[in-house]
């Protein structure tokens, strides 16, 4: 028994040439016996603009086609008909030729990535590919992209990462702002956030399955959306900021080096931005920042989860019991005051076990 025949997908197709109107009133008016000087006198238009209608070089108006129609005998459904296919294929024409422009720009964006995310389709057609890519940006066009991600107002420039590898880096920042545009939140209130904080400070002493949906309630009901993205390859951010509206912050966190106090650290270093930043400016921490404003929110974080008045006494911490007690006695985890130990003195080895490792739910990091 022969096997079946299996269907080929079919991929629609686009003519590359579009026919304007003008070449259907050419015949009708050829049948009329008429010229496109005696169409001119019929209609009321000038000559010009009846060569200008023939080549397609300009519109046929409603008010055009209704003279068509009466000289003609043609209803100006038609004439109208005809002139919006034309139009439309001359757009599609367009933009099959961007898009062919475009795809070398596909290769600076990790799409097999989102591919395995199920952000976007498996498009084996690179143009199809390219459209899946511009509908996740949410952009009409290559060019498009580059005017919200490369306009000085980003701020993002300021982010070697950024200048260097622009592809996946805003594809990370991209993937915040859809989680974050589903998160419901109350417009955002300054005090409440500052509120917020000192609460969430609390929490780092439980679990992620424990304290990700308090923490995230918390920065909701003070107008900040918390997004928990996981990290892309060749993007070594800990975490970044923005406001998506002059009421709706967003904070993203990722998962890089996995340890809880770079989490934390990092959690509450885009909780400055968020209180004492700019509202147009995207903020991206990296480490070792020359950007005052990334230093001053490093300051921030580091006297919210352990004021700097404790720092020679951690730096004289000898055991685990010391780093315990003094974790207890500040409310927060002793993987935060060993992290803190490591940094002041350089003993980078030393309290690791205490400094408990993330593993988070893909739910959580959609």
């Amino acid at each position: 028994m022969a096997a079946p025949i299996k269907a080929k997908k079919a991929y629609e197709f686009i003519p590359n040439y579009a026919v304007p109107p003008g070449e259907t009133i050419a015949e009708v008016i050829e049948n009329l016996s008429m010229t496109q000087k005696d169409l001119a006198t019929r209609t009321g238009l000038t000559e010009q603009t009846i060569v200008r209608i023939l080549k397609g070089e300009q519109p046929i108006t409603f008010e055009t086609a209704n003279k068509l129609e009466l000289v003609t005998g043609v209803p100006a459904r038609m004439w109208n008909n005809l002139e919006m296919q034309y139009r439309e294929q001359l757009s599609k024409i367009e933009q099959s030729r961007e898009f062919e422009r475009g795809i070398d720009w596909l290769k600076d964006i990790p799409t097999r990535e989102l591919i395995e995310r199920s952000v976007i389709s498996d498009e084996k057609d690179k143009i199809k590919l390219l459209q899946e890519t511009l509908k996740f940006y949410g952009v009409s066009s290559v060019s498009a992209w580059h005017d919200v991600w490369e306009s000085p107002k980003v701020a993002a420039r300021r982010s070697t990462c950024f200048e260097t590898r622009p592809g996946p880096a805003s594809v990370w920042i991209r993937l915040g702002e859809l989680q974050a545009q589903q998160i419901e939140c109350a417009p955002f209130d300054k005090y409440r956030f500052e509120k917020a904080i000192k609460a969430i400070r609390g929490l780092t002493i439980k679990k992620p399955d424990e304290f990700v949906d308090t923490m995230r309630r918390y920065c909701a009901e003070a107008g900040v959306a918390l997004a928990l993205v996981k990290e892309i390859k060749k993007v070594p951010w800990n975490g970044a900021s923005k406001w998506l509206s002059p009421q709706k912050a967003m904070i993203i966190l990722n998962l890089r080096g996995k340890g809880e106090d770079i989490f934390w650290f990092s959690f509450f270093h885009e909780a400055d931005h968020i209180l004492h930043g700019k509202k147009q400016r995207l903020y991206i921490a990296e480490n070792n920042s020359t950007d005052p404003e990334e230093q001053k929110a490093d300051r921030f974080a580091s006297e919210t989860l352990i004021p700097s008045k404790y720092h020679t006494q951690i730096a004289l911490i000898t055991t685990k019991d010391e780093v315990i007690q003094l974790a207890r006695k500040l409310g927060v985890s002793p993987g935060i005051v060993a992290g803190r130990f490591r940094f002041l003195t350089g003993k980078w080895s030393y309290f690791k076990d205490l400094t408990r490792n993330f593993v988070w739910d893909e739910e959580e990091t959609s």
